[in-house]
């Protein structure tokens, strides 16, 4: 009996053969638009070089140095050699595009390299996913191109750039290969009995409807904002406006990298791992302390009182703090003299200063931090306590199996959330006790003050506040994810992702 014809007879076999041709076949589409996005594959091409150097005002010398092609990851390059700021935006969000899809074409293959692994579950469902994702940026990427060599063109008013044939071949394999990968998905969604997004959608339109103002909410507010890390890479003034300043590359980083970046780095993250560490234990600690008060208005007025000074301005704050720490007048300095003891003096003295932000900051923010705890303790069922009580466990006890272990997932959730800012220091609260004393700037300085000076003191210093935001943003986003790593390995039920 012929075993080839048997396979071929069967339908499952058609079905396998067929399943594993239309993986290799979306993994190999995916693997040439990644080919097209390496930088030596050139997508723009410039025409007529020394008419179109002449309308930018541009020296002679130049013609031979910038002319030729670029690709979308060169392209900055020209804009920042020629000064073509007007230019800098557009091709910068086509560099982010063209990075994007370069990063889902690479996940995608790796799904593609890793699919024995992926062979239960969703299948290869992940993998097309991925893929798509890739090809829509690609296509996006394509369109991007055309249209940032029609604006150059007619903002010079000549024909002096000129789409290579990448753009074009580009557009047409993430078309082609979207459509035929959707095909390929529904084969492998039938086999997983998984349905689609636009599925999904159908089945539960209201919840879906109940998302669109939050969608747009955050759209607003936090996607499109982001477009202003373009200014960390400009020079900007206001002759040539918000969007034609001239691209300088890395050198508002640079800028950064020859201040005292990495004293400024470290006093921001020691201030915050204290207030972090030190602010969630004595939360836990005042949280467990007032659940246990039996006296409801003691509890209430305990739990008031504690509350209170984070209802208290930080120009108050400030107020306070001169008058207990002043030299001449100052509330201690009176003590220490009426004792016949010397007077200190704090505000030429760096090394108090740790100590004195510390313990205000705590004395402010742990009565808001102690709600959310108390909640929790709330919220814990009588049962387990009552439980306990019969098995003869004290009130210590109680705590220590019972309370302090189901405020774990309460704790990591606002771990979580205070590592991702843990490059953004309290600027209130450091501006308002140092201000601009000089002699304290060794132990207080953290990057937002620097930041806030910079930005003052220098004129049309908006791009180095931009690059040092973002420099925290994604020292916060870094630690996050690694962060959310390490416990969705140990604990993935406590993980936010």
């Amino acid at each position: 009996m012929n075993v080839a014809a048997i396979g071929k007879g069967n339908p499952a076999c058609r079905q396998s053969v067929t399943r594993h041709r239309n993986i290799y076949i979306a993994a190999a589409a995916s693997a040439l638009l990644l080919l097209m996005l390496l930088p030596m594959v050139h997508w723009i091409f410039l025409n007529e070089t020394e008419a179109l150097f002449d309308v930018m005002k541009l020296k002679a010398s130049a013609v031979k140095k910038l002319s030729g092609s670029y690709s979308v990851f060169t392209f900055l390059s020209f804009v920042q050699d020629s000064k073509q700021g007007v230019l800098g935006l557009w091709s910068f969000i086509l560099l982010m595009i063209a990075a994007a899809s370069a990063a889902f074409h690479l996940w995608g293959l790796g799904l593609f390299f890793l699919r024995k692994k992926a062979a239960g579950g969703k299948g290869m469902l992940p993998m097309y996913s991925r893929i798509q994702s890739g090809m829509l940026f690609s296509l996006l990427l394509s369109a991007g191109t055309l249209g940032l060599i029609l604006f150059a063109n007619n903002h010079y008013g000549m024909a002096g750039f000129r789409a290579g044939a990448p753009v074009y071949a580009s557009a047409a394999v993430s078309v082609i290969g979207y459509l035929a990968s959707k095909r390929m998905e529904k084969d492998e969604r039938t086999l997983r009995r998984e349905h689609g997004f636009l599925e999904e959608v159908r089945r539960n339109w209201i919840l879906f409807l109940f998302l669109v103002p939050c969608f747009v909410f955050f759209l607003i507010n936090n996607y499109l904002p982001m477009a202003g890390i373009y200014f960390a890479f400009t020079q900007f003034n206001f002759r040539d406006s918000l969007f034609a300043s001239p691209f300088v590359g890395f050198k508002n980083f640079e800028f950064l990298l020859h201040s005292e970046i990495l004293h400024l780095t470290t006093n921001t993250i020691l201030y915050n791992l204290v207030f972090i560490v030190v602010g969630n234990v004595l939360q836990i600690f005042f949280a467990i302390l007032i659940s246990q008060v039996a006296n409801k208005y003691l509890k209430k007025t305990s739990q008031t009182m504690i509350f209170m000074p984070y209802f208290v301005s930080y120009v108050i704050l400030r107020v306070l703090v001169f008058n207990v720490f002043e030299y001449d007048v100052g509330l201690f300095n009176n003590f220490m003299t009426s004792i016949g003891s010397p007077k200190v003096d704090f505000y030429n003295t760096p090394s108090y200063w740790p100590w004195i932000i510390t313990v205000f900051y705590l004395w402010k923010n742990i009565g808001y931090g102690m709600v959310v705890y108390l909640a929790t303790i709330t919220g814990i069922s009588s049962d387990y306590y009552e439980a306990a009580q019969i098995d003869g466990a004290n009130i210590w006890q109680q705590i220590r199996y019972i309370t302090v272990p189901l405020l774990k997932p309460t704790f990591i959730i606002l771990l979580l959330y205070a590592l991702g800012g843990i490059m953004k220091g309290q600027f209130e609260l450091f501006y308002q006790l140092v201000g601009n004393n000089g002699t304290l700037f060794s132990t207080t300085d953290i990057f937002d003050t620097y930041v806030y000076r910079i930005t003052t003191t220098q004129p049309l210093s908006m791009g180095l506040g931009t690059a040092a935001g973002l420099f925290q943003s994604l020292f916060g986003f870094i630690v996050i994810i690694l962060t959310n790593f390490l416990i969705k390995r140990k604990n993935p039920e406590y993980a936010l992702f």
